[in-house]
């Protein structure tokens, strides 16, 4: 495999200007290079499902803006950054043919898990990193908000059969490039890519890599082109259209080379997140064949990332939370910046009735994704962890923002009205909860409310919401469940 690289260090004034990002131009970052010489919850009765999938938009990116400077209040008080903090921007697809945009989304989903090998590394989120993708930006200020020291972006083009890249490092302090590079690569091994940046890019910091990259035992180089298309599909904003075409290049994949681990993690989230929405023919065989692919995975390679994170979601839906529990650590063991698996370990520990170790796990989620489109269900998680605690005032203040973010999920407004009612505040709860019943009306009594979700029957976990949550809502009006029946009766 042969490599082409110029890795020089930015010394020129015009190098000092910030730079208006409105798409990047892989032939400036080669020319500047030359030049400057030296960078699912799954359940189809889950909230939090309903809250990271729901078929309503997800809010606007001003609406999360406040809950992104309060996720990163710390970072900005102390001045200074993670010295090896960072956010990949959505590489740019250079090809000028749409149908190569997935080469370009792989190489940005690689950077991102990569740079996670990088010792004491902290990477932001691929959702909050997409949310900059076409937009004209002042790269101190990306610093500023995001929290990071440096900013990394570039290009893809594909030429037959070898792909051309071309990236740079900026000081997310000054604005200023400090380090870029090129590399050409057979397609084929693209996959290989990500990984070789980041060994460049941390001989230029003077970094440690800690741990040797992830790779597929694929050999058939149409299968990896494939389960790249998958992944691509699976990034693109959720629909039965896009998971169709990611399960049909999965299993295309797997059809060419049945030793593909990443096929099979691939096909197993597709199947669970397929039988989660409702849009399964066979929600039984569709969890057991997802299952059986996991299994399959890490049986061949028992450290992989995605695999232990699926499993993590699968067991979630099952209501097996505490071999869920065991998945997402195991997932952050292997992925330190996995923004998903500190939300789901935070909503898996909330339901199992400790609170107080989801709310660390759920605040570092959100770190690392200030930005995220499903930024709602974070702060309702967070809400609920401080009102079980019996933090009454600080659950308002998370349940509030989640409202705000996304005011058509019905769960944030139900909580909010138990947090209210708490309070005392009682008409706010029973403007609050009859809201929530207008976007669920599945949701008139406790009965119901537990029926809906057998996270919350879990017996820890019940017995924080009877003296907490339920106390507020039956304040704000909500019945138990009988007096429903009866009045349905007449």
């Amino acid at each position: 495999m042969a490599h082409a690289s110029t890795s020089q260090p930015y010394a020129t004034a015009a190098s000092r200007t910030p730079i208006p990002r409105v798409g990047i131009s892989l032939q400036n970052i080669v020319i500047g290079a030359s030049i400057i010489a030296t960078l699912g919850i799954w359940g189809a009765a889950g909230w939090a499902w309903l809250g990271e999938h729901s078929s309503t938009p997800p809010p606007a990116i001003a609406r999360v803006q406040s809950a992104a400077e309060t996720a990163i209040a710390s970072d900005r008080r102390s001045k200074l950054s993670p010295p090896a903090s960072f956010v990949v921007l959505p590489f740019a697809n250079e090809s000028k043919d749409a149908d190569q945009e997935y080469l370009a989304d792989a190489v940005t989903s690689g950077l991102i898990s990569d740079l996670s090998r990088v010792s004491g590394s902290f990477v932001i989120a691929r959702d909050t990193a997409v949310s900059y993708r076409d937009t004209a930006f002042d790269a101190a200020q990306i610093g500023r908000e995001l929290g990071v020291r440096y900013i990394l972006e570039g290009g893809v083009q594909r030429a037959g059969d070898r792909v051309e890249l071309a990236f740079r490092l900026i000081d997310g302090g000054t604005g200023m490039p400090a380090w870029a590079d090129r590399l050409e690569i057979a397609r084929a091994n693209l996959i290989e890519a990500p990984a070789e940046i980041t060994n460049r890019l941390a001989r230029a910091l003077n970094l440690e890599v800690a741990n040797p990259p992830e790779r597929d035992s694929a050999a058939d180089p149409q299968a990896r082109d494939l389960v790249m298309r998958g992944w691509g599909w699976c990034n693109r904003p959720y629909s039965t259209a896009t998971w169709q075409e990611a399960q049909k290049a999965f299993e295309g994949a797997l059809k060419l080379d049945r030793q593909s681990i990443d096929a099979r993690i691939g096909l197993a989230t597709v199947l669970g997140g397929r039988s989660a929405e409702g849009w399964s023919s066979s929600t039984q065989l569709d969890p057991a064949r997802a299952e059986q692919l996991l299994r399959e995975a890490l049986d061949r390679d028992a450290d992989r990332t995605e695999a232990h994170f699926a499993m993590g979601v699968l067991r979630q839906m099952q209501n097996r939370l505490s071999e869920a529990q065991t998945e997402y650590q195991a997932t952050i063991s292997l992925d330190p910046n996995h923004a998903r698996a500190y939300s789901h370990l935070g909503q898996t520990l909330l339901f199992l009735g400790r609170p107080d170790e989801a709310t660390p796990d759920l605040e570092k989620a959100m770190r690392l994704s200030p930005r995220d489109p499903k930024m709602a269900t974070l702060q309702w998680a967070l809400g609920t962890s401080h009102l079980l605690l019996g933090q009454v005032d600080e659950a308002i203040h998370w349940l509030q923002q989640a409202v705000d973010a996304n005011p058509r999920l019905w769960f944030p407004q139900l909580y909010l009205a138990g947090a209210l009612g708490l309070r005392g505040d009682l008409d706010a709860a029973k403007a609050a909860l009859a809201q929530s019943i207008r976007l669920n009306p599945a949701i008139g009594s406790l009965a119901r409310m537990r029926q809906q979700n057998a996270w919350i029957t879990n017996p820890q976990h019940w017995a924080l919401q009877e003296a907490t949550l339920n106390v507020g809502l039956r304040q704000a009006g909500l019945d138990d469940g009988e007096v429903i029946s009866r009045r349905a009766s007449r």
